[in-house]
C-alpha cells in the first residue's frame, strides 16, 4: 500500500517546526546577546530560508518509499 503525502500535510509540518525553532533561536540569541535587535532579525532572516529548504527536504523525503510500512505490515 502506498503512501502518499500531501502537499499542506507538508506545509503544515513545515510551519509548525518553525515556530519551535524560531522560539528556539529567538531564546537563545536573547540570552546570549541580550539585544532584542540582533536576535529578531536573526531569527527573521534565518528562519526565511531554512523554511524553504525544510519544505523542499520534506517533499522530496515524501518520494522515497523507504522505511515506510502499511498498517498490516506494522503489526498494528
Amino acid at each position: 500500500m502506498a503512501h502518499d503525502v500531501s502537499v499542506a500535510r507538508s506545509l503544515a509540518k513545515s510551519l509548525t517546526y518553525r515556530l519551535v525553532i524560531m522560539t528556539l533561536d529567538f531564546s537563545a540569541l536573547w540570552v546570549m546577546t541580550r539585544t532584542l535587535k540582533v536576535a529578531i532579525t536573526f531569527m527573521v532572516v534565518s528562519n526565511l530560508y531554512t523554511t524553504g529548504a525544510y519544505f523542499l527536504h520534506e517533499r522530496i523525503w515524501s518520494r522515497i518509499p523507504w522505511g515506510l510500512t502499511t498498517a498490516s505490515s506494522a503489526g498494528v
